[in-house]
């Protein structure tokens, strides 16, 4: 197994394992110890913070993935690179952040009318160094990425960040800690994973601060254009997944109860992208290489096998949560979600949809044209945006999901449309409809089996059934030969 197949197998179990952590924490723990507006709270704490990173980040991950390869030097100066950066990065940090504070009157008075609204007023700050935090660990992970050291920082980031969630919420049920403690608990844990991936960095010492080298000098506007960019494109990124999210907060009476159990709902509908994330990693550098290799009938190939292989397991996800919802609702402890269930069913579509279409980010992304996917994501930013604006004051919850469903799939249309135009293939087929009916029939089926008084003989009956139905219809039908390759071999292994 070579470096980047290593690399690739433990970052695929710390996904696995980060995102099974996150989903005890939002579910299980969340749910039992916090109420609906704090749950809420700390959700909007994290996309504003996100966003917050992005926008005083000018792009620094991405000029440190280009740029940092042609100053490397063995004496671990770099040019001074990591110096620029680190200037770079914190003059821009230190400008968002007045503006933060010069703001903060006129944010925190508008959300003092809104349920749970106090709780901005109260932790407003907190924003500021959980911010720089975050800032200061993506400086770090992107010069660890760059030395083939990304396993530490995905741990810290997937799963440690989440354990250290989930202990600060037990002592708050343990009577240890309230909700203030939690969020300066959650604060300083961030700083922790910044302090063990930095001394990581330096115990080795991969670089030495110095002086900014002339032929960097000479650079820096080329760098820190290509910066403001590439901050474009990921802001606009991070802005259509978090949104939804803050403009719900500002735009509903309810506010943090909404965002709380919006949150929650977005929270495991991320579960269907999960099979997608970890091929996607993989998957990602073969188009490289075989754009460079101009081979587009690889591409070609890569592009349909991944839409029907996401697409099977998502219906199989997304039909799984939908028949057991009774077990779901029960799982999430508070009866508030009952009534909103079917918020859950259009954020699993949208994610669905997102999936099926496969890697066409990826494949633009990779080829000459990817310039043009920033343009796309500004334009669905706008988008979502009056699309929200349009429907959260009639809707609310169901407004922001709509939005995002159809941010979604639009987005994927023109990235399907682009494709198919400049290249010439497209990766949906009879698949795709043998897919539908399945899904449609196995929902049907599932949705109708009569209920079991007792919840986990229902749950193991009602899902081993669909599942079994599901599998065999896909597999006989041979949907995926890969999937179906991967079939036989462990049935030869057991037989």
């Amino acid at each position: 197994m070579n470096l980047l197949q290593k690399q690739g197998f433990f970052n695929s179990l710390i996904l696995y394992a980060g995102v099974a952590l996150g989903f005890f924490n939002l579910i299980i723990l969340f749910q039992r110890f916090l109420t609906i507006e704090e749950i809420g709270f700390f959700n909007l704490l994290i996309a504003i913070s996100t966003l917050y990173v992005q926008i005083a980040s000018p792009g620094l991950t991405s000029i440190i993935l280009r740029y940092f390869p042609y100053y490397r030097s063995d004496d671990k100066i770099h040019g001074g690179f990591v110096t620029f950066i680190s200037w770079f990065g914190g003059i821009s940090f230190l400008i968002v952040t007045g503006l933060f504070i010069l703001f903060k009157e006129p944010i925190t008075h508008f959300y003092q009318e809104k349920k749970g609204g106090s709780l901005l007023t109260q932790y407003y700050y907190y924003l500021i160094p959980l911010s720089f935090f975050t800032l200061v660990f993506t400086i770090l992970e992107g010069l660890a990425r760059t030395l083939f050291k990304n396993i530490l920082s995905a741990f810290l980031r997937e799963v440690v960040l989440r354990i250290c969630t989930a202990i600060t919420v037990c002592l708050i049920f343990l009577k240890l800690a309230n909700y203030t403690s939690f969020i300066f608990l959650y604060t300083l844990a961030n700083g922790l994973i910044v302090l063990i991936l930095w001394w990581n960095l330096t115990k080795e010492k991969h670089f030495k601060l110095s002086p900014i080298s002339e032929e960097l000098h000479q650079n820096k506007k080329e760098i820190i254009r290509y910066g403001f960019f590439a901050v474009l494109s990921g802001s606009s990124f991070v802005l259509i997944q978090t949104l939804d999210t803050i403009m719900l907060s500002a735009m509903t009476a309810q506010s943090m109860a909404f965002v709380g159990i919006y949150a929650t709902f977005f929270g495991v509908a991320t579960v269907i992208s999960l099979p997608a994330k970890a091929l996607n990693r993989t998957s990602y550098q073969i188009i490289s290489e075989a754009w460079h290799n101009k081979d587009q009938t690889k591409i070609a190939k890569i592009y349909h096998k991944t839409s029907v292989v996401q697409c099977l397991i998502g219906c199989l996800l997304l039909i799984g949560m939908i028949i057991n919802k009774e077990h779901l609702i029960s799982l999430l402890h508070k009866p508030n979600y009952v009534q909103y269930f079917d918020v859950f069913i259009v954020l699993g579509l949208a994610f669905l949809v997102d999936i099926t279409g496969g890697l066409n980010i990826q494949i633009i992304n990779s080829s000459a044209y990817y310039k043009i996917v920033t343009f796309f994501l500004v334009a669905a930013v706008v988008l979502v945006i009056a699309l929200n604006i349009l429907l959260i004051p009639t809707y609310g919850m169901m407004g922001a999901a709509i939005s995002y469903l159809i941010t979604t799939t639009l987005l994927n249309l023109v990235y399907f449309f682009f494709i198919k135009i400049k290249f010439g293939f497209q990766p949906f087929g009879k698949a795709h409809l043998l897919i539908i009916l399945i899904s449609t029939i196995c929902l049907l089926i599932g949705l109708y089996i009569p209920r079991l008084t007792n919840q986990y003989l229902d749950f193991f009956i009602r899902s081993t059934i669909t599942t079994l139905l599901f599998s065999s219809s896909a597999y006989f039908l041979a949907i995926s030969k890969d999937i179906n390759k991967t079939i036989d071999q462990i049935l030869f292994r057991i037989i």
